[in-house]
């Protein structure tokens, strides 16, 4: 059996949701797998860095974290310069870059992941804006490697959509697709259904870390939109930045609006679609009014929803039921696994 370091950039939530599923699964990965892992270094945006070749103490680790203290305490080297050299100085195999989401250039975690890959490490993540802005040059540069380039929690958190075309979908097309992405917005939406305003619906969200304290990126579309980038560029192979999608986002939805949609039987739904024309996609983020017959009108919560449309298979849909961390953390799990044993 061999132990396998891996090491972190980006310590929130999911990072934190991750280590202590490493921790909980290491019986399954020796029994099931043959190899353990240890954490070796952990860099964060706000609580500084950790390197340690023997093991870092996650625990420690999450509670220095969670007190607002720095994690250098616990580190057995001088804190690098910044993030690029953190992974090169970091004695790890595997990489899970966990930064925020730049919707309109990836960065810097395509430059995290391509660091990453340069230093001999398989490169996971569960950000959008590198699958969509770097996902040629980063796929490249991994086969390059040999290595591998994972992003299964980059939509959709831990559903397996693009392994599931990876594997046991070979020799399919994909036409195109639809459902509901963007989780916060569609739990706006069912509390606006409930009696509450735009505002105090967002205020709620708020308040249970489902949205943002910023919640542009959710409320105006660019996260429904950089996932259907995401899904177009890896699952339909045609390169879509967000800037090409034709994105409405929930701003304009009153409550009117969500009155007259029930008195008819319909929902209000963030849509996302996209359709393949010939060499090119038309892809579309909308607010839209769904009967009851739809798929997507009983998608409630923060749950999501994708039908797929194939030449062999014409609707086949993946449903995610509410979501959370530790979910996003099992989708970098399984890349870490598939990517050690080459899956």
């Amino acid at each position: 059996m061999r132990t396998i370091p891996v090491c972190l950039v980006g310590f929130g939530n999911v990072g934190k949701a991750l280590v202590r599923l490493l921790e909980k699964k290491q019986p399954v990965l020796i029994s099931q797998f043959g190899f353990s892992t240890v954490v070796t270094g952990i860099a964060t945006g706000s609580h500084g860095m950790a390197i340690d070749a023997g093991g870092i103490d996650i625990h420690k680790a999450i509670a220095l974290v969670e007190s607002g203290k720095s994690l250098s305490s616990i580190s057995n080297k001088i804190t690098p310069a910044n993030n690029l050299a953190f992974i090169r100085e970091c004695p790890a195999e595997v990489l899970f870059e966990n930064t925020p989401v730049n919707h309109h250039t990836g960065q810097p975690a395509a430059d995290h992941l391509k660091t990453a890959l340069d230093a001999g490490m398989h490169a996971i993540t569960a950000n959008k804006g590198p699958v969509v802005h770097a996902y040629q040059e980063l796929t490249a540069l991994a086969e390059k490697k040999k290595l591998r380039f994972l992003f299964e929690s980059a939509v959709m958190d831990g559903a397996p959509i693009f392994s599931l075309f990876r594997g046991p979908l070979p020799a399919v097309e994909l036409k195109g697709f639809h459902g509901i992405l963007n989780s916060c917005t569609n739990l706006l939406l069912e509390l606006m259904e409930q009696g509450k305003t735009f505002e105090e619906a967002i205020a709620y969200g708020q308040s249970v870390g489902i949205t943002e304290t910023d919640p542009s990126a959710d409320i105006d579309g660019w996260d429904a939109a950089i996932k259907v980038c995401a899904l177009s560029t890896v699952l339909m192979g045609i390169p879509l930045t967000p800037d090409e999608v034709e994105r409405t986002g929930i701003r304009g939805i009153t409550a009117q609006m969500i009155e007259d949609g029930l008195k008819n039987g319909e929902r209000w739904k963030l849509v996302c679609s996209a359709q393949r024309q010939g060499n090119s996609i038309i892809a579309k983020v909308s607010p839209q009014r769904v009967a009851a017959t739809s798929p997507l009108y009983n998608i409630n919560g923060t749950s999501s929803f994708v039908q797929f449309e194939m030449d062999t298979l014409p609707g086949l849909g993946i449903l995610e039921s509410n979501p959370g961390p530790e979910t996003t953390a099992y989708g970098l799990l399984a890349d870490m696994i598939n990517a050690v044993r080459g899956a």
